[in-house]
C-alpha cells in the first residue's frame, strides 16, 4: 500500500480528541518556545488558533498510523501535500 499523508480538518475532530491531540503535540520532547516559559493552557490556545487560522495543519500519516501538527509552510512539507 502506498503511504498517504491526510490533512485532518481540526473542526473534524472531537474536541476532547483534539484538545488531547494538541496537548501531546505542546509537550513533545524537543518543543522549545524560547527562554520564557508558557503555561501548557497558553500553548494549547496559541495552537489551535493556528490551526483556526489555517497556518497550522493536523496530518495523518497512514502508513505510520500517526498524527502530526505542522505549520502550513514548514519546509518538510513541501511536495507533501498537493497544492490547492
Amino acid at each position: 500500500m502506498k503511504k498517504q499523508v491526510l490533512n485532518i480538518p481540526y473542526d473534524r475532530l472531537d474536541p476532547d480528541t483534539l484538545r488531547t491531540l494538541i496537548e501531546e503535540f505542546v509537550t513533545r520532547d524537543g518543543t522549545d518556545y524560547g527562554e520564557i516559559e508558557v503555561p501548557l493552557e497558553r500553548k494549547v490556545e496559541q495552537v489551535y488558533k493556528e490551526l483556526k487560522s489555517g497556518r497550522a495543519l493536523i496530518l495523518f500519516d497512514t502508513e505510520d498510523q500517526t498524527c502530526h501538527i505542522f505549520a502550513k509552510d514548514d519546509p518538510v512539507l513541501k511536495g507533501v501535500l498537493e497544492k490547492d
